[in-house]
């Protein structure tokens, strides 16, 4: 089995599928935005790049979150909750973290690919 980089640079790759398993990093595209905001753009981002390698909410395997503040866990599940499918949640982590400026939220994401981009 072939390893598919997707959104590769000379540091990191997007997204590297291998096996049929997809796994990714995602952190908020604007760092100034307050937690609440951060987190729907990092879930929006999931779905995005879900849609890109040819997977769904669904297909989630393993999401392991970072917060800033494990205070702001609240916000998250909220936001979660409506996010997640009720009938497949995959597993899940939540950790604090010293998080690059700015940042209130990262997360690890691991998801199941019936067939990988390109193929």
């Amino acid at each position: 089995m072939d390893i598919v980089r997707v959104g590769q640079s000379h540091r990191w790759s997007d997204v590297v599928i291998y096996a049929g398993v997809a796994r990714w990093v995602e952190v908020a595209e604007d760092s100034r935005a307050d937690v609440h905001a951060q987190i729907q753009q990092v879930l929006w981002q999931i779905d995005a790049t879900l849609l890109q390698i040819g997977s769904r909410r669904d297909r989630l395997l393993e999401v392991l979150i970072f917060l800033a503040d494990l205070q702001d866990s609240r916000v998250l599940n909220e936001l979660w909750d409506e996010w997640v499918p009720a009938e497949h949640p995959p597993i899940r982590a939540c950790v604090q973290a010293g998080l690059g400026a700015g940042l209130r939220v990262e997360m690890v994401v691991t998801a199941a690919v019936d067939r990988p981009p390109g193929r």
